[in-house]
């Protein structure tokens, strides 16, 4: 087991869903994730439908709120992140299994249909993505969400491993 969880930070870039945004709750617990930041109008606690959806996990993951998720990477900047990520689809996009992450790390994800607003892609770090290859080149957030974390949970897991 890991014996020390690093520090994750998620950022929702306006979120519709409160279903997705609830989804998120969970699997930031179940990973262990410091916090999450819910950008513009990214449902955040107290919110019914997230509650069903979080299953309680919005009791115990930390939350707060921005008006803008520019404003919440330069408020992580000031926290000194030494990464801040955004995950989105693109050319100059690096696999998420690939990237080499330092912590504390931030993850920004991006609003259902439209992504993350570009001025906070321009001030991100560099841009991770999952492989496509089908026809659409999008999967659900909430997935997407808990592809990458786990994918940075098992690369910190075989490394420990490793070092025994």
């Amino acid at each position: 087991m890991i014996n020390t969880r690093p520090k994750i930070t998620i950022v929702l870039d306006n979120l519709r869903s409160a279903h997705n945004t609830g989804n998120i709750f969970r699997i930031a617990d179940a990973v262990g994730a410091y916090e999450i930041i819910a950008c513009g109008y990214t449902p955040y606690p107290p919110h019914p439908k997230l509650e069903k959806t979080a299953m309680g996990s919005d009791k115990y993951v930390k939350y707060r709120h921005f008006e803008t998720s520019l404003e919440a990477v330069m408020a992580l900047r000031e926290e000194a992140y030494k990464m801040i990520l955004a995950v989105e689809t693109g050319s100059d996009a690096i696999c998420a299994w690939q990237k080499k992450y330092e912590f504390p790390l931030a993850l920004v994800f991006g609003n259902e249909a439209f992504g993350i607003k570009q001025n906070t892609i321009d001030s991100c770090d560099g841009i991770i993505s999952l492989p496509m290859f089908g026809k659409k080149i999008s999967i659900n957030v909430g997935n997407c969400a808990a592809v990458v974390l786990y994918s940075i949970i098992s690369k910190l897991y075989s490394t420990r491993i490793n070092d025994i």
